[in-house]
């Protein structure tokens, strides 16, 4: 075993779970078998292969920047609820 129940018990009280005899039980057996899968992975050798961060080549998604105008005070203010001049009037946050 890789894993004991005193460890699973240890993490469980670092992330403040209560758990019930059962459900530690059954986390310990699970855990096991993670951490029983992922040896096997570490076993793999990797020579030679070059990290990824994504299983598909990425390209960027993002247009090119073109320069508009913009669409104005009276645009952008003409939903506002309430407005002072050129701004949007807000009610005071700071005391």
């Amino acid at each position: 075993m890789k894993i004991t129940r005193a460890e699973v018990e240890h993490v469980a009280k670092l992330a403040r779970l209560d758990l019930s005899d059962p459900e530690l039980d059954t986390l310990t057996v699970q855990m096991d078998s993670i951490l029983t899968y992922v040896e096997k992975l570490n076993a793999l050798d990797t020579d030679g292969i070059v990290p990824t961060s994504h299983a598909v080549p990425m390209e960027n998604a993002f247009r090119p920047d073109e320069r508009k105008d913009s669409i104005g005070v009276e645009a952008a203010l003409a939903n506002a609820p309430q407005r002072a001049e050129s701004f949007f009037r807000v009610p005071k946050v700071i005391e």
